[in-house]
């Protein structure tokens, strides 16, 4: 059976450090504060962006305990789709698996395509830095922009997926760099960044950072407007279940995987709140920060800050910082597509799903690259078609992380508390904050972003989102359940990996 042929040449050579940083480097908790940080302080202003984060940090962890239990039941590649299969039973819990399969697979798709865009812009606003300028200007509007922006995605696009396809062994040296890279990143900002500013324009008022609120959406109201924050907040801690996704590429994965979810969401969420009130503190005048027409803010706030010199630096590092957190989701995607289509469920599954000679899913990551790169293809004939793609990224992710505690609570309850990461008493609980909380963060990622709502401004998540759950819906109704996700199969893979660990203990 192919199937089987399949799980006896993975490899597994990764252990927890691996499974830590494969969460903790997909988050890349500064990056993504950095990237995020202008939509959040444009929308609610710095009370919604700082109360929203210390929300999101306690709930999301939550979150990743409530799951790190499902995970340590079954330490699987392509794992979240398999937790939701398992946890929605017998009778319903292959049609969920279906719907989250094909869920995640969008979102960490759309996480590849979207970190590209975020390490050219990065690039592009070094032109804005300079005082260069650009034919037609940096606008998203202008077709020579999207060209240019385009191309230099699709280069680190290739850069991400040529670094996957090494072997796993030397491969490891990518969740090296990330933590190299993220300290780095790290220590510069918390240290240099407040001296620069200091010597500069000099720091906001604790009495701005704490109660200052800015509603930028228009004729919106302002709790709305406040709400609109998690956006950015819940973007910044979204991705830790990458841990998971390369369970079967990991030692002791009933531990390790799960351990690694759980703490790569703690770690972030413990840096993520004090980097958010440092950004804060060393924000400029708001009004001078958004009067600048760049692709990315954050190189005026270290043009500001910094100097010419200091924001090379500091740019430098964030766009070698993003480029491994690109290769990391590469990484994650990939182990889906793999997941899935050892089963033959896609197009070309006995392709997709087989692995090299080192036990490295090669195909799968081909396939991710292709894929991302077509989506990237969606900038050239409007940014709003790009924009709309990549803005379901969050939102599936999101509502996998609801889905799975509401499947544990109905039809699975007391199933996965025995596992060796066991949350105790505090499953059911965590499973009920888990499943209220996401589903509470839908709710702001639906939302129109900006009133009134026109075509360019019309938030077009929702929309993607049900298309996604009727394919997966239709393939549910229409493979065959001996071709994919059955009982049977599921177990084989269960037994396997089970057979594998003990083979490890020994």
């Amino acid at each position: 059976m192919y199937l089987e042929g399949c799980l006896r040449v993975l490899h597994r050579t990764w252990a927890q450090f691996e499974a830590f940083m494969a969460g903790f480097g997909s988050l890349y908790v500064v990056g993504g504060a950095r990237l995020l940080y202008s939509y959040g302080l444009y929308n609610g202003g710095p009370v919604a962006l700082w109360t929203t984060m210390l929300t999101t940090c306690i709930f999301m962890c939550i979150t990743a305990a409530c799951l790190a239990e499902i995970c340590s039941s079954i330490p699987l590649s392509g794992s979240i789709y398999v937790w939701a299969a398992e946890a929605g039973g017998k009778k319903y819990g292959r049609f969920f698996g279906f719907i989250v399969a094909y869920w995640s697979s969008t979102a960490w798709t759309s996480f590849v395509a979207s970190n590209t865009q975020g390490t050219t812009n990065y690039i592009l606003s070094e032109l804005t830095a300079f005082n260069i300028a650009f034919p037609g200007g940096l606008d998203p509007s202008n077709i020579k922009f999207r060209a240019v922006q385009w191309a230099v995605s699709e280069g680190f696009l290739l850069v991400a997926i040529l670094s996957n396809l090494i072997s796993p062994r030397k491969f490891a040296w990518i969740f090296k760099a990330s933590a190299v890279i993220i300290a780095l990143d790290l220590l510069l900002t918390v240290i240099w960044l407040p001296i620069g500013v200091s010597k500069t324009y000099g720091f906001q008022s604790a009495k701005w950072v704490f109660t200052n609120y800015q509603n930028g959406t228009g004729n919106s109201s302002n709790v709305w407007a406040f709400m609109l924050a998690f956006l950015s907040t819940s973007g910044v801690l979204t991705g830790w279940d990458a841990s998971g996704h390369i369970a079967e590429e990991t030692k002791n994965a009933s531990l390790a995987s799960a351990r690694g979810m759980f703490w790569s969401c703690v770690a972030s969420g413990v840096l993520a709140f004090p980097l958010l009130l440092l950004f804060l503190f060393c924000s400029p005048n708001v009004d001078e920060l958004f009067s600048i027409v760049t692709p990315q803010p954050f190189v005026i706030i270290y043009r500001l800050s910094l100097g010419q010199g200091g924001q090379v630096v500091m740019n430098v590092v964030a766009m070698v910082g993003l480029l491994v957190n690109t290769s990391l989701a590469v990484t994650a995607a990939s182990r889906l597509i793999f997941a899935i289509a050892r089963d033959g469920i896609l197009p070309g599954s006995k392709w997709i799903g087989t692995v090299d000679k080192n036990g490295q899913p090669r195909n799968a990551i081909l396939f991710i690259g292709a894929i991302a790169a077509l989506l990237l293809c969606t900038i050239l004939p409007s940014s709003v078609a790009f924009t709309s793609l990549i803005s379901c990224g969050g939102v599936p992710t999101i509502a996998a992380y609801a889905l799975i505690p509401i499947l544990r609570l109905v039809f699975t309850r007391g199933e996965f508390a025995n596992a060796k990461w066991s949350n105790g008493r505090w499953s059911v609980p965590f499973c009920i904050i888990a499943a209220g909380f996401n589903l509470f963060l839908l709710g702001p990622l639906f939302s129109p972003l900006e009133f009134p709502v026109t075509a360019e401004n019309l938030n077009f998540a929702p929309v993607i989102f049900v298309a996604i759950t009727i394919m997966g819906a239709v393939s549910w109704w229409v493979v065959p359940e001996e071709r994919w996700l059955s009982r049977r199969a599921l177990k084989q893979i269960e037994n396997a990996a089970e057979g594998r660990e003990e083979e490890e203990d020994k």
